[in-house]
């Protein structure tokens, strides 16, 4: 028989500081940069670890950029949480508080350790985060109820599917608004994220504007690349440019990007 369980004794969901809203003109300049980019340009600027591994794009093609809004899944321990009583326990957690914060455009990020069971969203839970003007989810774990999930448009990053729901295995939904490690990376509430069909990226948000100057002058001198190896230009010499040919990308820029 189903019973809805009463208030937890434990002190959850544990909720950190709410991140600064996102500037929404960098969001839209950010749009114009790929992943692959965005993971380059940043372990130029220094910053290696920013690719999430693990996580794939649900429905090729899909991109996102947007504010992360963290979600953090823990271990159950049964004197302190479990949910195997039942997943109306959910309700408490951060699984349902977060939702309740997500402003529109925000892409959530969620830890889940990379379980194979655990499954942190479905139908009923993305269809909420949708109507709250969430632009996507990345997560290191796995969703539920795919085929609906599928048909509503969200962009999601994940490792695949389970049946389960979130509290039903091995981890609870714990905090939100705190920093996460995602895939490897960590990740902060407030920093930006660029995902598409290569993965999905950090960028913390005090580099985004440098990002934007690196990835600029990289896509363009890519372009002059990519048309100079399609003509059959020896690979070596024009990727990545040497000093000879960066004179060339230099005069070819200066000749409003017309070919020679």
């Amino acid at each position: 028989m189903t019973v809805e369980s009463e208030d937890p004794p434990w002190d959850i969901p544990v909720c950190g500081e709410t991140p600064p809203p996102a500037d929404s003109d960098l969001v839209h300049r950010l749009h114009g940069v790929s992943a692959a980019t965005a993971c380059t340009r940043m372990n130029s600027l220094g910053i290696r670890q920013t690719w999430i591994d693990g996580p794939t794009a649900l429905t090729k093609g899909s991109k996102v950029v947007g504010r992360a809004v963290t979600l953090q899944f823990m271990p159950q321990r049964e004197d302190i949480a479990d949910g195997l009583t039942q997943e109306y326990i959910e309700r408490t957690t951060a699984l349902w508080a977060v939702l309740d914060e997500v402003m529109p455009g925000d892409v959530l990020v969620v830890e889940a350790r990379g379980s194979h069971t655990t499954g942190c969203f479905g139908d009923m839970l993305v269809r909420y985060f949708k109507g709250r003007g969430g632009a996507g989810m990345v997560v290191d774990g796995r969703i539920r109820d795919v085929p609906r999930v599928s048909e509503l448009d969200v962009p999601i990053w994940c490792t695949g599917a389970t049946p389960h729901y979130a509290s039903q295995t091995e981890l609870f939904p714990w905090a939100h608004h705190v920093p996460v490690a995602v895939g490897g990376v960590l990740v902060l509430p407030g920093d930006y994220v660029v995902a598409d069909d290569d993965g999905a990226v950090i960028v913390p948000r005090g580099y985004a504007e440098r990002l934007l100057e690196a990835a600029a002058e990289h896509e363009e001198w890519e372009a002059f690349s990519r048309m100079l190896i399609d003509q059959g230009a020896p690979l070596r010499d024009y990727y990545p440019l040497t000093e000879t040919t960066r004179h060339e990308y230099k005069q070819w820029r200066a000749n409003g990007k017309n070919p020679q």
